[in-house]
């Protein structure tokens, strides 16, 4: 049975640098320390942690919305998960609500843990050296 995951983040940047640091090639290969390729438009690819995960970008709003079609290659092949990162202004900061939808069951907790170790974390400290 597929699982979904649902994290909110805080960051002490604004909507914009949020957004261009997970669709930006270098910055997203800087905050993560892994090589990303990442097409800025609707219907384009994208790869990411030396190609640990690929999809396809599905709907960009810029500042504001990424929806992707989103796997991890340890994943059943042609299995994807829709991942969509929904970014706002907050008090001090910007607010990103994530959520991912029809993650492997096994992979649930796992991924869930990662968003937090490998993005979250990650981006926080690269953010606030900006």
């Amino acid at each position: 049975m597929p699982k979904t995951i649902k994290q909110k983040v805080k960051f002490k940047t604004t909507p914009h640098a949020v957004y261009e640091a997970l669709m930006d090639d270098k910055q997203h290969t800087a905050f993560s320390g892994k090589n990303a390729k990442i097409s800025r438009k609707a219907g384009g690819k994208f790869t990411a942690y030396d190609d640990y995960i690929e999809g396809e970008n599905l709907e960009l709003v810029p500042d504001q919305t990424i929806v992707q079609q989103w796997r991890a290659s340890d994943w059943p092949k042609g299995h994807y998960s829709i991942a969509t990162f929904r970014i706002k202004a907050a008090k001090n900061g910007t607010e990103l609500v994530f959520t991912q939808t029809n993650i492997p069951d096994n992979k649930a907790k796992e991924i869930a843990q990662g968003w937090i170790d490998f993005y979250w974390n990650p981006m926080k400290l690269f953010l606030e050296k900006k």
